[in-house]
């Protein structure tokens, strides 16, 4: 059977560091009690001419070197993003151009925080499908456009980047031991759409807007429905959390990914963690996490991953696949 394996990761973030510290003087709050509450050690935040299609170009091309291609090789680009370069067109238009690539297609995928998990779902869909032999899959934001600085209770929390993964049609027999994606679960529930969101639009406002979180609701909710799609996704593949050779989880929260990693018997040596060098960049999150294990060597080919992420609206999932 058809499989959408990994071929390249690649990652991007701005040139500016913004550590805790630098919060103090901005708003009531502290190194301490930032950290404490969240793991989040430092930001990075983008300048004026840094912007999503920047970043997301900059990952792709880190990304495709990675994988030892060119963007003639690449049929189709799928970018996650909620902050795009214009309402339209999309944002993957713009970066599929400033790679230079004329042939194929483009398209962004929103699902906030859940949008790579959203995206390397569809891209899988493509691959095996046979719309589509190779795949860019990027998840790009500059959500520091979309804060309000004087909310400590969300400014602190977010940061820029993106990160890219490239997906290309291989073959596997149908069993777990395949290489490739081998199994996914996605959600949405839009009855707690007001506890984070952006409170403007092209349609109602007029405006971007600033973002919205009611923050001990997301966090209520976060650990249930991220194991609800975790063992969704175990279950199609025949696993358990003991089969798991990395775990990497969206990087918003340490105290969420600690939660769910015990309540799913995931072992802490198995969670990839970057929210104390990254804070949340929503769709770049899980793509950053990546791109920084295989980097270092953590993360190795035949490796079982897990990825999973939950985001506004709201949106979950999870994907499964094997390095």
């Amino acid at each position: 059977m058809i499989r959408s394996v990994v071929r390249g990761m690649g990652a991007a973030l701005p040139r500016r560091i913004m550590k805790n510290a630098d919060f103090e003087g901005m708003v009531e709050t502290s190194d301490e009690w930032i950290a404490q509450r969240t793991g989040i050690r430092q930001r990075h935040i983008a300048a004026d001419d840094e912007t999503t299609a920047s970043l997301g170009e900059a990952a792709a091309r880190a990304a495709l070197d990675d994988a030892g291609l060119t963007p003639a090789d690449i049929d189709l680009i799928v970018l996650a993003t909620s902050t795009p370069n214009n309402t339209f067109p999309a944002t993957a238009v713009d970066i599929q151009n400033r790679l230079g690539m004329h042939h194929g297609f483009a398209f962004d995928l929103q699902a906030v925080c859940s949008g790579f998990v959203y995206a390397v779902a569809t891209a899988d869909l493509y691959i095996r499908g046979g719309l589509a032999k190779r795949i860019l899959v990027i998840g790009s934001e500059t959500f520091s456009r979309i804060l309000d600085w004087s909310d400590r209770s969300t400014c602190v929390l977010f940061g820029d980047g993106a990160g890219a993964m490239v997906l290309e049609a291989g073959e596997g027999a149908g069993s777990i031991a395949d290489h490739g994606v081998l199994a996914a679960s996605l959600r949405s529930d839009g009855t707690h759409k007001d506890k984070l969101y952006v409170d403007g639009g092209p349609s109602t406002t007029g405006t971007v807007g600033h973002l919205r979180m009611e923050g001990r609701e997301v966090f209520k909710h976060a650990v249930g429905m991220i194991t609800d799609v975790i063992e969704a996704t175990f279950s199609a593949a025949g696993i358990t959390a003991e089969d798991l050779d990395w775990f990497v989880p969206h990087q918003a929260n340490k105290r969420i990914i600690d939660a769910s990693a015990k309540k799913l018997g995931i072992a802490e040596r198995k969670v990839v963690v970057t929210v104390d060098l990254h804070g949340n960049t929503s769709a770049a999150s899980v793509p950053l996490a990546l791109s920084v294990a295989v980097a270092d060597g953590r993360i190795k080919k035949g490796d079982l991953v897990l990825l999973e992420a939950m985001g506004g609206g709201f949106t979950w999932g999870a994907v499964l696949l094997r390095w």
